[in-house]
């Protein structure tokens, strides 16, 4: 038996990159999957997804939504319920980066980080949280940063944004241990994905390389291997954590 079998799982912000690895893994291993992109320009690559899960034999659907907006939110996790009867696990993964130094940053590009990356996070498990209570079990699965422990020059927007959703996760974790609902959190480190890409040019990659132990930057399906476990019946007695894969970068 598949170790997800049966379940219902949601992956915010998975078109492309983590959310698509990891909407994939959870698929492999049986869940069905309600997954969100937000922009026009990520229907194609959605519909894709999309398709590529059906051919694993699980039901699966795209959504359009915005994490960041809590009206949406709620519109989509009624439609999953209405569409799959029931949630999981729900993994909070959208998130972006508008990299600058604070004194060149805006209010505007502090704001859409904070949306983005931490209000999304209250927004979803705000309403996947009833019918996990009603079901008295449930998975939620935050995605961090290794910048949000580290901190990072030029990213203190995305930084703050990623220290809150561990603190966030340690809370919740703490309110609905009783009710058998788990919240943790993965924490990646340096992971090759379109967001990264630059990470590899020149001598920046190597300069990133040494500070890394295993000496190479990660992969999506190492993220979505994470995740797997802490959505799974694997990791049954943990939950308030916050799980690094980042090569030892954080040693």
């Amino acid at each position: 038996m598949k170790l997800l079998e049966g379940k219902v799982s949601i992956v915010t912000g998975a078109a492309r990159g983590i959310g698509a690895a990891i909407a994939l893994k959870l698929a492999e291993q049986g869940s069905d999957i309600a997954f969100t992109y937000v922009s026009d320009s990520s229907a194609e690559k959605a519909a894709a997804l999309e398709s590529q899960l059906q051919s694993l034999g699980v039901k699966a659907k795209a959504y359009k939504s915005n994490a960041g907006d809590f009206a949406q939110c709620e519109t989509f996790v009624n439609d999953v319920l209405k569409e799959f009867g029931k949630i999981d696990v729900c993994v909070n993964n959208a998130g972006i980066s508008k990299d600058n130094l604070l004194l060149r940053m805006t209010a505007e590009q502090w704001d859409e980080v904070m949306d983005i990356n931490l209000k999304s996070v209250f927004n979803m498990t705000k309403q996947v949280i009833r019918p996990m209570m009603k079901a008295k079990a449930g998975s939620i699965i935050n995605m961090s940063s290794i910048i949000g422990i580290r901190g990072n020059a030029g990213q203190s927007s995305y930084a703050a944004s990623k220290a809150g959703i561990i603190g966030f996760t340690k809370s919740i974790a703490a309110e609905l241990g009783s009710r058998n609902i788990r919240c943790n959190a993965i924490a990646p480190g340096f992971i090759e994905t379109d967001m990264t890409h630059y990470l590899k040019e020149g001598a920046a990659s190597e300069e990133f390389l040494k500070k890394i132990p295993l000496g190479r930057f990660g992969k999506a399906d190492e993220v979505a291997n994470t995740t797997l476990f802490l959505a799974s019946d694997m990791s049954s007695y943990i939950t308030g954590q916050v799980i690094s894969t980042c090569g030892g970068l954080n040693i």
